[in-house]
């Protein structure tokens, strides 16, 4: 299954709007990782180029984590799935609720088409408020609660049968500065991986 012909198929085609494409095998992907947003350039997404920013540091990740992957057909392999939340690139520094809004659609059809699916991993703060905004619309509650990440961590969150996993964001700059948190981040795909196994 080719994920952006399946969502455009489902969906349809939006302006602007980023979607992955790439060709993964549905009943594979165990677990989902959701970012926060695509970059402005789609070259440097995680199925762009094979030294594109997003992947980069997602690998480095997966290797602190103590994971063997060279490249996101390995993750894939694993049966790791990646995505953003918000499928069009941001014009501030923050990210608006209308932004999240806007790409929600095309998020939780894109976590539908994966019927295995053990762990969803949210990958910063707008990732877990787009995943919420999806919670509430089938089961009028949040998954995760609006505590602060590391308190949430060590908590088992489950939506329906599968695990929620709060984290911290994954892919710009801010990972490089902030150490504790890529280092959370690493234990917590460790655990991932774990539960995928």
């Amino acid at each position: 299954m080719n994920v952006k012909q399946e969502l455009e198929k489902i969906i349809g085609t939006a302006e602007r709007v980023y979607l992955n494409d790439i060709d993964v095998d549905p009943l594979e992907i165990r677990a989902i990782m959701i970012n926060e947003v695509v970059p402005s350039d789609p070259s440097q997404d995680f199925y762009g180029l094979s030294d594109a920013d997003y992947i980069t540091s997602t690998i480095s990740l997966f290797k602190k984590a103590g994971l063997h992957v060279e490249s996101i057909q390995d993750i894939l392999r694993m049966g790791v799935y990646i995505t953003n939340a918000v499928k069009t690139p941001k014009s501030e520094y923050t990210i608006e609720k209308s932004s999240i809004e806007h790409s929600l659609g095309y998020l939780e059809t894109e976590i539908s088409l994966f019927p295995n699916v053990k762990v969803i991993m949210l990958m910063g703060d707008v990732a877990k408020k787009a995943f919420n905004m999806i919670a509430k619309k089938a089961t009028k509650k949040p998954a995760v609660p609006s505590t602060s990440t590391y308190k949430l961590r060590r908590s088992e969150i489950y939506f329906t049968n599968i695990r929620v996993m709060p984290s911290y964001i994954m892919t710009g700059k801010n990972i490089l500065i902030e150490k504790s948190k890529a280092e959370m981040a690493c234990e917590d795909i460790s655990i991932m991986a774990q539960i995928i196994q």
